[in-house]
């Protein structure tokens, strides 16, 4: 009976002591993760996201980038962070549930080592080519492809990241056979490709829609079920000639595994309270994404439903990392 009673003291004064930081959370500044390189689409998204955050804890949010492995390396740093609420994490979904997929050992569990927060953001892809490769449309790079098997390179994040995942499908889809160069970021993938020493990439639409304007890039189709509103006059793959293809992520915030509830419904609704504001929802809109908060709970499930999801895929279109 007493160690009963011992134990219950222990759980209640745990309890009164989450309660407490909660109550008192932030009181001080709160770093958040970035598991890509910035100038990534899931860095600028989460900027311009805790620029408004930050003003509304009144407490500084520093933005840390440590970009590589897809994601791996900065997911694994973060997954040994303190849960108490001052490191977070802004995760698109390639480290949660496509890069578990495709390796056989990854240093984390896309379940287990973190507390999901909330949705943030659907993001779009657009599949594009430098301006002086010899195609206008999806029918062109296939019939280009189809007559130089494996010649034509394309750039991604790096093995398992969106961009690769985006092109293995499109490749099993079109019956083509490209050659990945992954690197270890999005944004040097995509000046490599601007610049011609890469012909082609699939990329998030809001990373690269000014260098389309300004014809530093040719936009071939979008990943959406729909055009983007950011262009519009960009068919998509599916309208393409590839009915069915579609390929949208998602951008969520987490915590470290065992954070308090209490914080985590704190951060959830600074997040939602940020969201929800008129003026930012217009920014985001800009970069070419779609406003989308949730719950922890709807969040966690997202990611479960998606891990299978993208099991599924990655099995049927053959799909491997070497």
């Amino acid at each position: 009976m007493k160690n009963t009673g011992r134990w219950l003291l222990g759980v209640v004064a745990a309890a009164a002591l989450s309660l407490a930081q909660a109550q008192t959370y932030p009181s001080k500044p709160i770093t958040m993760v970035v598991p890509l390189a910035a100038g990534s689409s899931l860095d600028v998204v989460l900027r311009i996201i805790t620029q408004k955050m930050a003003e509304n804890m009144g407490q500084p949010i520093v933005v840390e980038n440590l970009p590589g492995a897809a994601g791996m390396i900065g997911a694994e740093r973060f997954m040994r962070a303190a849960p108490d609420g001052y490191t977070l994490a802004a995760f698109n979904d390639a480290p949660l549930t496509m890069v578990p997929n495709l390796r056989k050992k990854i240093p984390y569990d896309p379940i287990k080592s973190f507390a999901p927060v909330g949705l943030m953001v659907n993001n779009s892809w657009t599949l594009v080519c430098n301006s002086k490769l010899p195609v206008k449309n999806v029918a062109e790079l296939i019939a280009l492809a189809k007559s130089k098997p494996g010649e034509i390179n394309y750039s991604s994040g790096g093995n398992g990241s969106p961009q690769h995942m985006a092109m293995e499908i499109f490749e099993s889809m079109a019956g083509i056979k490209l050659t990945h160069v992954p690197y270890k970021g999005t944004t040097q993938a995509t000046l490599d490709v601007i610049s011609g020493q890469i012909p082609v990439m699939f990329s998030g639409t809001n990373a690269v829609v000014t260098q389309v304007k300004d014809g530093k890039l040719r936009a071939l189709a979008t990943g959406g079920a729909t055009r983007s509103p950011l262009l519009p006059d960009v068919p998509t793959v599916a309208e393409s000639g590839l009915p069915g293809y579609e390929f949208v992520t998602w951008m969520g915030l987490f915590a470290p595994a065992n954070t308090p509830k209490e914080i985590i419904a704190r951060v959830n609704a600074e997040l939602v309270r940020a969201l929800d504001a008129p003026d930012l929802r217009e920014r985001l809109i800009a970069q070419g994404v779609e406003v989308k908060t949730s719950t922890p709970e709807q969040l966690g499930a997202l990611t479960k439903s998606r891990l299978a999801q993208m099991a599924k895929i990655i099995k049927d279109a053959g799909i491997h990392i070497e």
